[in-house]
Order: C-alpha cells, then structure tokens, then sequence
C-alpha cells in the first residue's frame, strides 16, 4: 500500500483512541477560572488565555516534578460534587469534539477529597459526570466510550485504597488502574500488595515507568508488578543498540506490551529532546505496540489532533502510522474484548479508510 500524507484537515476528521490522558490535567482554561471564583481560589491570572498559557509555559521546565506542580490549581477547583460533575462532563465533550471514539481516563480520587468527599463518593461523582457527557456526545451524533483508571500516588500511603475502590467500581465504569506521581524514589515494587489484590480481582493495571526512571523501573513495573501496560515507556531505548533488541526490550515487544506514549508531555519533562526524534517513532518502526496519547491536553496545550499533526509534521508520519497507533490502543484498552472489536470494526477501520 502506498504510504499517505497526512492533510491536517484529514486528521481532525481521523477517529482517534487514547489511554493515557489524566482528567485533572485536562480541564478548560475556562472552567477553571470559573470555578476558581466560586470556591475562592487565587489563580496566576483570571484571564482563560493567559491561564491556558502560564500552564504550557510552567509545564516546560524539563522536570517532572515541577510539571506534576502546575495541578495545584486544576485539583483545587476538583473537590466538591459540582466541580467533579462539570469537569468529568466537559472531559467528554472535548474528546468527543476532537474526533476521540475511544479513551481511557484517569486520576487519583485521593487528591480530590480535601473538600470532604471520600473517595468512593468521588469514583460516584465523576462516573455521573462522564456518564452525562458521553450521553451528550451520543445526542450530538459524536459517540464516544470513556472508560476510567483510578490512580494510586506513588508517593503516598493511599495506593492500596485506590486499588480497592478500582475493584469496587468495576462494574460502574472503572476499568482498570496505575499508580502515578514522581517515579525517582518512589519504586512501584513499594505496593506490591495494591497490585498483588487487583491481580486476585482480575482487574486489569498499567504502570508509571521509564519516564522520569529508567530501565529498571519498566522492568520492576512488569516483572515484579505485572503491569500489562506502561505509561510512557520511553527509556525501553536504553535497552535497543543500533536496533538490536536487549532482553527487556524483546520482551515489551515480543509480548505486545503497549507503550502509552505521549511526544508534547515527554518534552516538557525532558524525556525526550524533540518530536522528530521521539522513541516512539523509532518504537514504532521496530514493530513495538506504541499508543500516542495527550498526557495532559491543559498542561501541555495540546490535543489528539495535536500530537499527530506534530508527528505528520516533524517525524513523516502517514495516516498508515496513525491507523496503527490508533488499532493498538484499542487491541490494548482495558475493556471487554468485543466492545473493542466492535470499535475496530465498525468504526475505526471505516473512518480510516475513508481517509486513504
């Protein structure tokens, strides 16, 4: 088949699925002023523009642990019942908006309980609020199916807590877990037992890894954890010499472990140098199951859209590239093998053939 360039109107128009996207990072600049006023929250300005600015500005600093702190001001404005019902609402909506059919949402219900919700009614608030918005996106002929992962902070001592709730909510939308925060210092391997239970439960998780730690987390992530995914996953090409494959390496690959890969977040936190030379194309061109996903669509000013124009743009990616990511972010969600079949088939392959 010829490869195909990509226009930018043809990605916009492209169905698109995402695994890895933090529902704290993605609210409307907007949104956060708004509830910001109502709940008495000092901003760094009040004007949408300027906020949505000051997040990409401060999210570029080449640290992951100054990039986490810029959520101060999204999760202050996430602790009552109508700031989680309005911003789980307004996450579909703009997923839906940009052509998204499918994604994974997650975040950690430990951070929004300082208003007084515990975390069960947290995981209750923010499914009646996605439920909502998937239910406004299908009305508006935009269908699109959000399934959500509860967080653990790996820093923290509430990750087995999350996981319990993960099991609890299974069957209300929750369809799997990770653990995430600042990974140098804090070892997966640390909560064992939270990922020891959801494997009893056969409740499915991915892992924070080999994004701000090296080969040694990703490995500690599958091998002593038994992660089924990796978000990020960029440092697997310490193990790759002048392509050859090392045995961790062969084994991400070999066993399709998905690669949740995110290009603009990955700059920001000086995980990678430049979109041209990001590891997931490399990843990709080796026949590893990498996902291309927005992280933080806030904190990174960025979108679906976003990230395959970067690539389309500065890597020579084709639409042949972005069917693949899109396919293998989808053989690899966590829901029922049929449902993510059906989107294959009924709307994924369509939509890109229409494309081609």
């Amino acid at each position: 088949m010829t490869a195909t360039r990509v226009d930018a109107a043809v990605i916009r128009r492209l169905p698109k699925a995402v695994l890895h996207d933090h529902l704290d990072g993605g609210l409307r600049p907007a949104t956060v002023v708004e509830l910001a006023a109502e709940v008495g929250h000092t901003l760094p300005t009040t004007d949408p523009d300027e906020l949505a600015a000051w997040y990409f500005e401060a999210a570029n600093s080449g640290d992951l642990v100054r990039y986490i702190a810029t959520f101060e001001h999204t999760l202050a404005v996430m602790q009552t019942r109508e700031g989680l019902l309005r911003t789980a609402e307004e996450y579909v909506l703009d997923l839906a908006a940009d052509g998204v059919v499918y994604g994974e949402v997650r975040y950690a219900p430990e951070l929004n309980t300082s208003g007084g919700l515990t975390i069960p009614e947290v995981v209750e608030t923010v499914q009646e609020g996605l439920a909502a918005g998937m239910a406004k996106a299908a009305a508006a002929g935009t269908p699109v199916r959000v399934g959500t992962l509860l967080c653990g902070m790996r820093m923290f001592d509430r990750v087995r807590e999350a996981a319990d709730a993960a099991v609890a909510f299974r069957d209300a939308g929750v369809v799997g877990f990770d653990i995430a925060g600042a990974e140098a210092g804090f070892p997966a391997a640390d909560h064992r037992d939270a990922f020891e239970h959801l494997r009893r439960e056969s409740v499915p998780f991915t892992i924070h890894a080999g994004e701000a730690d090296g080969l040694s987390s990703i490995h500690q992530a599958l091998q002593i954890c038994g992660a089924q995914r990796i978000g990020h996953g960029v440092r697997i090409t310490d193990d790759i010499v002048d392509g050859k494959l090392g045995r961790l390496a062969s084994w991400v690959r070999d066993r399709r472990v998905a690669l949740e890969m995110c290009p603009t977040s990955n700059l920001q936190t000086g995980a990678a140098t430049s979109i041209a030379e990001h590891p997931i194309t490399e990843l990709k061109d080796l026949g590893f199951r990498v996902t291309l996903n927005t992280d933080n669509r806030l904190v990174s000013g960025t979108t679906m859209t976003r990230e395959m124009s970067l690539l389309a743009e500065q890597a020579g990616w084709t639409v042949e590239d972005l069917r693949t990511v899109t396919l293998n972010a989808l053989k690899s969600a966590f829901i029922p093998f049929d449902e993510r079949n059906a989107l294959i088939e009924d709307v994924v392959l369509p939509g890109y053939a229409a494309a081609l």
